[in-house]
């Protein structure tokens, strides 16, 4: 047989099992083990205070280091300001008007909306959290143990803060344990581990930021016109930015944990806050400033072109369709509602070069109760609509205290030394307009140019030449509400009025007029005003010594005065209810 006959048989027998025999399969490439996830939020942290996003006088090392390797975003929003209602926007990717009773702070979690930590540690996840995950609130229980909405908790580890107002939770380590954890007995597996730092919420040691961190008080660039610019505000910022840069201490801990392992660059990374600072017009409201937070993401193999900024609106509701998205769990299969939100991977993959991607030319927030303090615990109904470079609200019960009631310590502005400032002035018939601001009453429609107005300052409503403007962004808020099926927009927005609070703050003001006692410690005593007050009385009617007027040329004129707001309490009367008197819990 000739050499290019055995060839020809050699051939025909390499093919043969094919039409003879069952062919012998190949195992298909298994897929990539998805990436671990390592979700970093700090805790009243607002955009402008991040080295990234352009702060001098706040540093922030390991953010500015995920931003450079990664993406940094420029206009992500929570949808809800306050702790509980934001991080379960966070959690299940829909909006808080799509939450039932987690559209309130300190309330009930719902018991249908599994979150996508739940998911993920139902699916090839291992997964945990440090410190504050889902909070204030009740989160309910299954088979008898309360719920972890955020995974297992590694807070067991403690540590000497380096202040008083510091958690003595130590962050890193504890992640440090849930690795070890992680590494002996889940091998294999992904992780997704949440890291919720109590700071920078409040309170604060006074004086440590220039004492511990060597700050001055001259660091800081810019006091915004609703506060006075003096020593105690200062003071009080640069306190607040000690404990940013604490948070930050922690995830370079974390980063470097990750890199000693191997496994950096198999880690997503994202880093954010919850809401806007714990200052008077911040946190708790609907402005630009309490809503815009910090936003950077590191993925060196999801994303493409690391080092950009990203202009695109980004909503809180789009975290947990990117996450499920990233470690291909169904989220529907997973028992999670229907997501609201959209994934963040074309972004990862620069799919739009130098244009906004699809849908995000626009972002919808809002607000209904957060702290109590109003009668039957009512809350401050809010929708808002971003639409380029204006906001449009919509406050829903402009006669209801924004803030709460005077009477009640404004409960939903936490106590410290900016707010006593604010209060003081007023109190001594001094920049009335910055109390009208910071905590009066609202009228029904705002509008405001964030371009040429970023502190919200000079309401648009009203203005004729703007009139097309605002009938255009109110009915496109109105029908993307509508089609999220928004109580409100159903006339059925006493709902959330009526789901209750948990029952160490439940009916503080009705309890509170009764005479009941109460330790409300996320505001100072100082804070309540008297039965009879009335904002526009001063009372005193000379300037102290220790307190000096604003500067003509800082006073706020005429047109950025807000239309309504302010003046003396309404008389409703009400009756105490039924509820076991108990100390209001801090606001966590």
């Amino acid at each position: 047989m000739n050499s290019r006959t055995l060839a020809l048989l050699a051939g025909i027998t390499a093919t043969a099992p094919a039409l003879t025999a069952p062919a012998q399969t190949q195992t298909p490439a298994q897929p990539p083990r998805p990436p671990n996830i390592l979700f970093c939020i700090a805790d009243d942290a607002s955009y402008a205070h991040f080295g990234a996003n352009g702060c001098s006088w706040v540093r922030t090392p390991a953010f500015d280091r995920v931003a450079r390797e990664g993406l940094l975003f420029t206009h992500a929003y929570t949808p809800n300001s306050k702790c509980a209602p934001s991080r379960a926007v966070v959690l299940t990717g829909r909006n808080s008007w799509q939450l039932e009773s987690a559209a309130n702070h300190g309330g009930y979690y719902p018991q249908g909306y599994t979150t996508f930590m739940e998911a993920l540690g139902k699916n090839g996840y291992f997964a945990g959290y440090t410190a504050k995950g889902w909070a204030p609130g009740e989160p309910g229980k299954i088979d008898g143990k309360p719920r972890q909405l955020t995974g297992l908790n590694y807070s067991a580890i403690k540590t000497t803060p380096p202040t008083d107002g510091i958690s003595p939770i130590d962050y890193a380590a504890n992640f440090e344990a849930f690795l070890k954890d992680w590494k002996t007995k889940h091998p294999g597996e992904p992780f997704a581990f949440w890291y919720g730092s109590h700071e920078p919420h409040r309170k604060y040691e006074y004086g440590t930021g220039v004492s511990l961190a060597h700050k001055k008080l001259t660091d800081i660039d810019h006091i915004p016109a609703f506060w006075p610019d003096n020593e105690k505000v200062r003071n009080d910022l640069l306190d607040y930015s000690l404990e940013i840069e604490y948070y930050d201490t922690h995830l370079a801990r974390m980063i470097a944990l990750l890199e000693k392992m191997g496994e950096l660059d198999n880690t997503i990374i994202i880093v954010t806050s919850d809401n806007g600072m714990p200052f008077p017009r911040y946190k708790g409201t609907t402005y630009e400033f309490s809503t815009h937070e910090p936003l950077a993401i590191r993925w060196p193999a999801g994303i493409k072109n690391p080092g950009r900024v990203v202009n695109d609106y980004v909503s809180f509701i789009d975290f947990a369709p990117t996450f499920m998205d990233i470690a291909r769990v169904d989220p529907a299969k997973a028992g999670m509602m229907p997501i609201t939100g959209k994934t963040l991977t074309p972004i990862f993959r620069d799919e739009y070069p130098g244009k906004t991607a699809p849908g995000r030319d626009i972002l919808v927030t809002g607000q209904e109760r957060h702290d109590v303090g109003r009668p039957n615990d009512e809350g401050y109904p809010v929708r808002g609509l971003f639409a380029g470079d204006w906001i449009y609200l919509r406050n829903f019960e402009p006669t209801r205290w924004p803030m709460c009631d005077p009477i009640t310590g404004y409960l939903n502005t936490d106590g410290g030394p900016t707010k006593t400032e604010v209060l003081n002035e007023n109190r001594l018939g001094l920049n009335h307009w910055r109390w009208e601001l910071d905590f009066g009453r609202r009228p029904a429609d705002e509008l405001y140019n964030l371009k040429t107005d970023p502190e919200c300052l000079s309401n648009q409503a009203a203005n004729p030449a703007c009139a097309d403007r605002l009938k255009t962004m109110r009915d496109r808020l109105y029908a993307i509400l509508k089609e999220q099926k928004d109580p409100r927009m159903e006339g059925r927005g006493e709902i959330f009025d009526n789901y209750p609070h948990t029952p160490d703050g439940r009916y503080f003001y009705n309890r509170y007029l009764a005479g009941e006692k109460f330790r409300a410690n996320w505001v100072t005593p100082t804070d309540f005003e008297s039965p009879d007050f009335d904002p526009e009385r001063p009372l005193a009617p000379k300037t102290p010594p220790t307190l000096k007027p604003t500067p003509p040329e800082l006073t706020a004129p005429a047109a950025q005065k807000p239309t309504a707001g302010g003046g003396k309490r309404k008389g409703k009367k009400t009756s105490p209810q039924n509820a076991s008197p108990q100390n209001a819990s801090p606001d966590e």
